[in-house]
């Protein structure tokens, strides 16, 4: 548009600003090689022509054809949708269809997929002597019915039925790899009953340096999940350069735990339900600890203060002195941090001070 104004006015410019964007946007590829074609045909003949290019000579007339009866304009060259006009439809009993939307009715199945559906429709099936359609074909009805998918609901202040629809939240990325210590951080929570108290511990690892930090409480909210993410910031050494953190989708670590990550200007993802192996680094930290102390030690889980001073000794022999199998058992926590950071210290340095007296510049 700024080159259409730019030449306003001059003879021939909106001819060939209309041109340009015809051949820039309207016109594929292939429509210009046929084009193309049929200007050599018109110049050298059709022997020539079929020696010339790799095409049949009834494509050629087909060619010319199309181009004739579209107006004599090369957009007639375009590639045509090759759909059929009469598409074939799914026939099936009317039975069948019927006992899908009864299976997932709301009151029985709601939401039943087409792979559970099968077994329960191939014996209504064999029953009245039907043929039973395949799970991909289940699907497809599923699919031409309006999707027959329900939600559960819920009464409004104002006295309205609504659907209670799932929260969206930010999945982890398949190829998010973290690249420095608090690049990606994970969370997640074990809960232990003793003498039919429900008690909670708080986990927490740098997935890449493998650093890892718990906590005892007897709450399940999101504010303790909060308050024990403002205890870890003070505990990693890398806080500062924090910017992911992954949990699962629980109630602990919604509301004040999401306000403190807003707060902080943090990426949070979510892992997707019932799937532990998106989260399998802070999973396995749970067996480890739960191996190797809070099962030798769950009966001062009645004080999670006196728990809770045990576990601090423990942490500090896994982060300092326990050898960890991703660093082929050679180094811990705290040993790969002081090695990587040996490794890169270029990049920790302080940006110094010009001899001129200018502003601070960087090597």
């Amino acid at each position: 548009m700024q080159v259409k104004r730019l030449f306003y006015g001059v003879r021939g410019s909106l001819k060939l600003y209309n041109d340009a964007v015809k051949w820039a946007y309207m016109l594929t590829e292939k429509a210009k090689h046929k084009a193309k074609v049929l200007v050599f045909w018109e110049k050298h003949g059709l022997e020539a022509t079929l020696d010339a290019y790799p095409v049949k000579r009834s494509t050629l007339f087909l060619w010319k054809k199309q181009f004739r009866e579209g107006g004599m304009v090369i957009e007639a060259l375009n590639e045509r949708s090759r759909a059929p006009r009469v598409k074939r439809k799914r026939l099936w009993s009317f039975q069948i269809q019927q006992e899908i939307r009864r299976l997932r009715d709301r009151d029985v199945h709601p939401n039943l997929g087409p792979k559970k559906i099968y077994p329960i429709l191939k014996s209504f099936c064999k029953y009245h002597a039907l043929q039973c359609p395949e799970p991909r074909t289940i699907a497809n009805l599923i699919k031409d019915m309006g999707g027959l998918r329900v939600f559960p609901q819920k009464i409004s202040h104002f006295g309205k039925i609504k659907p209670i629809k799932r929260q969206k939240v930010l999945r982890k990325p398949k190829d998010l790899r973290p690249d420095h210590p608090g690049h990606l951080v994970a969370l997640d929570t074990v809960e232990r009953i003793v003498q039919g108290r429900r008690r909670y511990i708080i986990t927490f690892e740098d997935i890449y340096s493998r650093f890892s930090f718990a906590w005892a409480t007897t709450s399940h909210a999101s504010k303790a999940a909060e308050e024990f993410f403002e205890l870890c910031l003070k505990v990693f050494p890398y806080s500062f350069s924090l910017l992911y953190v992954l949990t699962d989708n629980g109630s602990e670590f919604k509301k004040h735990f999401t306000e403190k990550i807003k707060e902080l200007h943090l990426v949070h993802y979510h892992t997707y339900p019932r799937t532990p192996k998106m989260n399998a680094h802070i999973e396995r930290f749970n067996r480890s600890i739960q191996d190797e102390f809070v099962d030798y030690h769950d009966y001062l889980l009645v004080n999670p203060d006196e728990f809770n001073q045990e576990l601090v000794d423990y942490l500090i022999f896994y982060n300092i002195e326990r050898v960890h199998e991703a660093f082929q058992n050679k180094l811990s926590p705290i040993q790969f941090i002081i090695q990587w950071q040996r490794l890169n210290q270029a990049i920790f340095k302080m940006p110094e001070k010009s001899n001129l007296g200018l502003h601070c510049t960087f090597i």
